[in-house]
């Protein structure tokens, strides 16, 4: 065997000094993201969007600059939660964000197409190519904290932005149904597989207050989500009422409105990094 020149772009020895080819994609050059934190599920409807839609409206009140990037290209519904419909615009440097009512910006598939209601009928690639030209050709700016509303699972788009997203952590959604585990497990284990910590768990739909009395009621039963947390090692970060306000709110493009303390710990893990 020859001597190492420690120049691994000329030899093809498979070695332990080897590092492996980053696949990450450069940020566009008129931007500056400081940390990137991706919302995931296991499944969809448990509120990814939501929580993401919250994290942003909390952290742009707190001072900090937030931003959306929705890579959920066939479901995107993060425009409609801050009321915006206006299309996104272009210019020299690339593709200006929409911006919300308080600063948060934000690109979506939905900015771009012509109706909102217009089918995304793309194959993996086209899907996963769109989401790298989100983080490269989007004029960002200066950027705190961005969010990345993942599509359920553990498919092309998750593995697409964990490759080429220098993504900081990893924030779980989930509902108290039985086979939260399941669930659960798989995104963990997949954070694992890329090397991403995991920043907590937040659970969706745990309760609902009595109208009369504010008595917690649990529609499904007794949740298993913090022994689950638990095992993992995992911090179980809040739990997300049925609240119809807030429903109401994502609904009228006016979540910005939110004024509860349900998140504040969410927020606090987040800022800590």
């Amino acid at each position: 065997m020859s001597e190492c020149t420690h120049d691994c772009a000329t030899c093809g020895a498979d070695c332990a000094s080897r590092k492996p080819e980053s696949l990450l994609e450069p940020q566009n050059p008129m931007s500056d993201i400081k940390k990137v934190i991706a919302v995931m599920s296991g499944k969809g409807g448990v509120g990814k969007s939501l929580v993401t839609g919250l994290l942003a409206t909390l952290t742009q009140r707190n001072g900090k600059k937030a931003a959306i990037l929705d890579a959920d290209i066939t479901g995107p519904s993060i425009p409609k939660m801050f009321g915006i419909h206006d299309k996104a615009m272009g210019c020299e440097d690339g593709i200006l964000p929409a911006q919300s009512r308080t600063g948060v910006k934000m690109m979506s598939l939905n900015l771009l197409l012509e109706k909102d209601t217009d089918p995304v009928v793309w194959r993996g690639s086209l899907i996963s190519g769109t989401v790298k030209q989100f983080w490269t050709d989007v004029v960002w700016g200066d950027v705190d904290y961005m969010f990345v509303d993942m599509p359920p699972g553990t498919g092309d788009v998750p593995l697409t932005v964990f490759q080429s997203l220098p993504v900081d952590g990893i924030l779980i959604v989930t509902s108290p149904q039985e086979l939260v585990s399941m669930i659960v497990e798989k995104a963990v284990n997949m954070a694992k597989m890329m090397n991403i910590p995991v920043l907590g768990i937040v659970e969706n739909m745990s309760w609902i207050a009595c109208p009369d009395c504010g008595k917690k009621i649990y529609p499904f039963g007794e949740s298993r989500t913090a022994q689950v947390a638990l095992e993992h090692g995992i911090p179980l970060l809040a739990q997300l009422p049925l609240d119809p306000a807030l429903a109401r709110a994502c609904d009228t493009g006016v979540i910005e409105l939110f004024n509860e303390d349900w998140m504040n710990p969410v927020t606090d893990r987040i800022e800590a990094l």
